[in-house]
């Protein structure tokens, strides 16, 4: 097999900073072309942070951030990711010191999480919010956060740890 050829058959992303290039084919430590970007990131690159829950795109718990955009990890494809930039729950935290983002911190202040299955996937989602808008109303953090499905938590400690991390100093009382 040719270089070009193999080239060909190689998918090149960047995952929380760290460039991979995955073979696609058959083969053991290879992406298979049915596989879900959630698949790839959990069962190939060892990232268990992003959470499969419905596998259908219906619940949001497979949110990652990918080119800035958050996506459902389970309804698309790694070989759909050749040149992607993608961000999961794991490149939240500093990577230098492990400090939580301001984002998780304030979910942990909140108590914005039980079981903390679907937390992952939400978290992604807001933080795509904070960096289009680093002070986005109730509405739009209610929108942004709408496609996410969770069963043991109040939504309300959510909006609330949302609001508490991108409050502008002073604006709450």
């Amino acid at each position: 097999m040719s270089t070009q050829e193999q080239e060909k058959q190689t998918i090149h992303l960047t995952v929380n900073g760290k460039e991979y290039a995955l073979c696609i084919g058959d083969t053991v430590g290879a992406v298979a072309p049915s596989d879900t970007l959630t698949h790839t990131l959990r069962e190939t690159l060892g990232l268990t942070g992003t959470k499969i829950g419905c596998d259908q795109g219906s619940c949001g718990s497979c949110t990652v951030i990918m080119n800035g955009k958050p996506i459902l990890s389970c309804m698309t494809l790694t070989v759909e990711c050749d040149g992607a930039q993608v961000t999961t729950i794991e490149g939240l935290e500093d990577a230098a010191t492990g400090e939580l983002h301001p984002l998780q911190q304030s979910f942990v202040d909140n108590s914005a999480f039980q079981c903390g299955f679907c937390t992952p996937g939400i978290l992604m989602s807001a933080k795509s919010l904070i960096d289009e808008d680093p002070h986005p109303s109730v509405d739009s953090i209610k929108d942004a956060l709408s496609g996410h499905f969770c069963r043991c938590i109040s939504h309300y400690e959510v909006i609330e740890a949302v609001r508490e991390a991108t409050a502008k100093e002073g604006e709450h009382e």
